[in-house]
């Protein structure tokens, strides 16, 4: 066993003991700690695959803007942990059967002939790119499929938009045409303050008359 090997292996436990934790974790932001060490062992495996775009992009991409968004969500929000966790063995079979189809799925594509061939890792040359090469597949081989995920990119953003945008009647809201039709007098009253100078002239003559009504 060779050094690359042996940190195969080392990230792999690290990223299979990170994602049981995600899911077993009661503190949500333990299980969004754990989710991000799950990231950065995958980009290490990515690194051990010569793919040093897809490493980068994880850790920048995943972990340095989308999971700590997710983490200061998390640790603003009062997250009632008692009422989340509510449903938990009642959705449990469900998830055991996707969890089940997922593993028939990757020992179906272990194997497949092209891996179970256990054809050799092709070392490339100093001057080779992934990035260059990763691009080219996209815009040639699988320019299709990357337009479709880039529409369903698309569509996502609007409907979050268009969620988070809806009407609800525990909130509060701007009605743009009730604001333009508010006239100045429904809600700008203009009082006369008197000045300093006022208010001593009517103290003073307020004093003269109190000493004339005393005499």
């Amino acid at each position: 066993m060779n050094f690359e090997t042996m940190l195969f292996y080392f990230f792999a436990s690290v990223t299979v003991l990170a994602a049981l934790r995600v899911i077993t974790a009661r503190n949500p932001l333990h299980a969004v700690l754990f989710l991000v060490l799950a990231f950065v062992s995958s980009a290490g495996i990515w690194l051990l695959l010569e793919a040093e775009f897809l490493a980068i992009a994880l850790v920048l991409v995943y972990v340095g803007a989308v999971m700590v968004l997710f983490l200061f969500v998390v640790m603003m929000l009062d997250i009632n942990i008692e009422q989340l966790r509510k449903g938990f063995w009642q959705w449990l079979p469900l998830g055991a059967l996707l969890a089940g189809l997922i593993v028939v799925q990757m020992v179906w594509v272990l194997g497949a002939d092209e891996i179970s061939a256990g054809s050799t890792v092709v070392k490339h040359a100093a001057d080779y790119s992934n990035t260059k090469e990763l691009g080219r597949l996209i815009y040639t081989d699988y320019v299709y499929p990357f337009e479709i995920a880039a529409v369903l990119l698309l569509l996502a953003m609007v409907a979050a938009i268009a969620l988070t945008l809806r009407r609800r009647r525990d909130t509060k809201r701007q009605d743009i045409g009730k604001q333009l039709k508010v006239r100045k007098q429904d809600r700008v009253r203009i009082v006369s303050v008197p000045s300093a100078r006022q208010i001593e002239a009517v103290q003073e003559a307020a004093a003269t008359t109190n000493g004339h009504t005393a005499d």
